[in-house]
């Protein structure tokens, strides 16, 4: 009989928000799935609990997971982990999850901590509708940015330190200058938001020294409100230039000018040549 996959959230920065119900089950399965055993046996130290425990990261070959996968389709049961908060959000156990779903796995979740919603809660911006970016690629950051500059609910991102500054100027190039929070090192003693915009930010996280530039951030944008939506009093050309001064290529620039205005891709394709040839 096939085992369970159990989703472990696990703390972000405060180890007594442990569930009763999480420390159960961690207490309760064969094997641990960690994203770092070192982490993953550190907690577990910490909770009292022994267990053995096998690694899944980014880099972690599709035979290593169809070996845990197999483990559990035997009959034995795994809680997965991650460093801090919810596995598979943001988080390679996407890649587990993914696995023992297709395989027939019960996959149950348990509820528990999660650094972008908590942010969120405590942010004063609107949070009915909100969608999660995490962080930023390195690959294509331009072309992304500028595939949601007008989306309007209320964005979410991640940034580890040493990305810190260029995040906030890459949001602020892409986005304007609009309300934003930053949140640093949530639930630990450290913890603290800023309350400020994306033009702003910079000089304020400068502003309290070198030292607050270390921990993990989340930051929190307010959404596009419609009238602010920069190209609904420019002309197509204008749309256009816009995207090529973000240094998206002429077909990237006429794809995001079509879904922005919601009109056909060879009209704004033809537009872009006709400026060329003029």
């Amino acid at each position: 009989m096939s085992g369970i996959l159990y989703v472990v959230p696990t703390p972000i920065g405060n180890l007594g928000d442990v569930s009763a119900r999480s420390k159960d089950t961690l207490a309760a399965v064969d094997f641990v799935a960690a994203e770092d055993t070192r982490v993953g046996g550190k907690l577990l130290m910490l909770l009292g609990i022994k267990k053995p425990l096998v690694s899944y990261h980014e880099h972690t070959d599709i035979g290593k997971i169809e070996g845990i996968v197999d483990r559990i389709k035997s009959g034995e049961s795994c809680a997965i982990i991650t460093d801090a908060g919810t596995p598979a959000v943001s988080d390679p156990g996407e890649k587990l999850v993914k696995a023992a779903s297709e395989a027939g796995i019960t996959v149950i979740p348990l509820p528990g901590p999660c650094a972008a919603v908590t942010a969120l809660s405590a942010s004063g911006l609107p949070s009915r509708r909100f969608c999660f970016e995490g962080f930023l690629p390195d690959e294509g950051r331009k072309e992304y940015l500028s595939d949601i500059s007008t989306e309007r609910r209320t964005m979410i991102f991640y940034s580890a330190p040493h990305d810190l500054f260029k995040v906030i100027r890459d949001l602020s190039a892409a986005l304007g200058d609009r309300k934003c929070v930053l949140a640093k090192e949530l639930t630990k003693i450290n913890e603290c938001f800023v309350r400020t915009t994306l033009l702003k930010l910079e000089d304020d996280v400068k502003s309290r020294g070198e030292a607050f530039g270390k921990g993990e951030f989340i930051i929190i944008v307010e959404g596009a409100p419609d009238k602010d939506i920069f190209w609904t009093d420019i002309g197509i050309p204008e749309h256009l230039q816009y995207y090529y001064d973000l240094g998206l290529s002429k077909m990237d620039a006429c794809k995001q000018v079509a879904k922005d205005r919601k009109v056909s891709k060879s009209v704004i394709y033809k537009v872009a040549s006709q400026g060329e040839d003029n």
